[in-house]
């Protein structure tokens, strides 16, 4: 039977009101039109990007037979279009989301094209990033004018892009300072579409992007300083853990939380890669000066273990914060480890307990949650464990197949464990 008839039926025979009936058609007629509006946005989006490539390209055919005049017009044309198209959707459907979407998303590449095609008429000479920077800036705006989501992604690409350039292939004599005064103003609109709208797409993809980003851009602040570098990484995977496990991320379904998820396997692969005696070696053998502590890399990484401590007190005091799990103390625990390392052998020997433990910690709740995704990740560390110390030791063979085989048998046994008790229970 349909639902109108279910519902009929149960008004008939008086088990709900009026009010109820009404209540329970309009909850599943906005239900079912959620995904509908959903591929509208996307469909709307991708529209408006092949319409706007489509108009380069068509101009682009002929490009060269046109006279200067009306290339600089032609230039100006497809601006002109989206800006007309983002008036009309602010003027006649200002609460359209896909008409938000599509008309600034259009002209964001407009923009763009715009800027690239008036270069190449007149000859203005400049660099990638001049232009990357410039494009962002006037992009900027379409952000919270048009409140677009869609804009804000492609904007972040945009100053990541630009950060990349500039920090690592063009070797300039400073670090890109310009992307965090250009992330910081994204910031907001961030922070007010988790508050009205935290189940959006959006608000995901920028849960996972926003991260990404940081990670890849950080390593351009170097500035040759490269041995507090892994102090910086550590201490903003750490952050990003921490905020994972806040009461709004916890809400999210695991695959929506791109901070826990980042946070836990950055310093998790951070450590691996520390657990061999080699890297250690290394930074031994850099003469530490009163240089590297004034660097940036060193201010950043105390900056931020400041962050993540503020974050660990305030998680710890507000009593509707989800507890805080020890795999949020990994920074603090390596920055000990780390310094240990800058003079004394011992530290691979502790950064190699720490991971075992981290496994072990990991296998045990997995067991008393029943949960067979911590309890093999935590199984999995250890395996990464034994094959990194494999090929890292000169342990004779029947002992590492004695390593293997132990292992093996954890993994067997672990799983059968909880899928009896799973069992059982039903």
């Amino acid at each position: 039977m349909s639902l109108k008839k279910d519902i009929a039926e149960l008004r008939k025979a008086g088990v709900i009101n009026e009010g109820t009936a009404e209540g329970i058609e309009a909850y599943y007629k906005k239900k079912e039109s959620a995904p509908s509006n959903r591929l509208l946005i996307v469909f709307g989006i991708l529209g408006a990007i092949l319409v706007g490539l489509g108009i380069v390209l068509i101009i682009a055919h002929n490009w060269d037979e046109l006279p200067v005049a009306l290339k600089s017009g032609l230039a100006f044309l497809p601006l002109v279009i989206g800006q007309i198209a983002c008036a009309y959707t602010l003027l006649k459907k200002p609460k359209n989301q896909v008409w938000r979407e599509s008309a600034s998303s259009f002209l964001f590449f407009t923009i763009g094209a715009s800027i690239s095609l008036i270069s190449q008429i007149y000859h203005i000479p400049g660099e990638l990033d001049t232009f990357l920077l410039t494009w962002m800036l006037l992009a900027l705006p379409l952000i919270y004018v048009m409140r677009s989501s869609a804009v804000a992604l492609l904007y972040l690409i945009g100053i990541t892009y630009y950060a990349l350039y500039f920090g690592y292939f063009d070797y300039p004599e400073t670090p890109p300072y310009y992307y965090c005064l250009l992330l910081a103003a994204l910031l907001p609109h961030y922070l007010l579409l988790i508050k009205k709208r935290p189940q959006s797409n959006f608000v995901v993809f920028l849960n996972w992007l926003l991260p990404i980003s940081l990670i890849m851009v950080l390593g351009s602040f170097s500035q040759g300083f490269s041995k507090f570098i892994f102090l910086d990484y550590s201490s903003l995977f750490g952050v990003f853990f921490l905020l994972g496990g806040t009461s709004f991320f916890q809400r999210q379904h695991w695959l929506k939380n791109g901070y826990k998820i980042i946070g836990l396997l950055g310093n998790l692969t951070l450590l691996m890669v520390f657990s061999f005696d080699a890297i250690w070696g290394e930074l031994r053998t850099e003469e530490l000066n009163e240089n590297y502590l004034s660097g940036f890399p060193f201010i950043f990484a105390a900056l931020i273990t400041l962050i993540g401590l503020t974050i660990l007190f305030w998680r710890m005091q507000n009593k509707d914060s989800p507890k805080v799990s020890p795999l949020g103390f990994i920074f603090l625990v390596f920055a000990g480890i780390f310094s240990i390392g800058l003079f004394s052998v011992s530290a691979v020997v502790l950064t190699n307990v720490l991971i075992l433990a981290i496994g072990v910690f990991l296998l045990w709740r997995g067991i008393n949650e029943n949960h067979l995704g911590v309890l093999n990740l935590g199984l999995s560390i250890v395996a990464v464990l034994v094959i990194c110390r494999f090929f890292d030791t000169d342990l004779n063979f029947v002992l590492r197949g004695i390593m293997f085989l132990i292992v093996g048998l954890g993994f067997f046994f672990a799983n059968y464990k909880i899928f009896k008790s799973r069992k059982n229970e039903n």
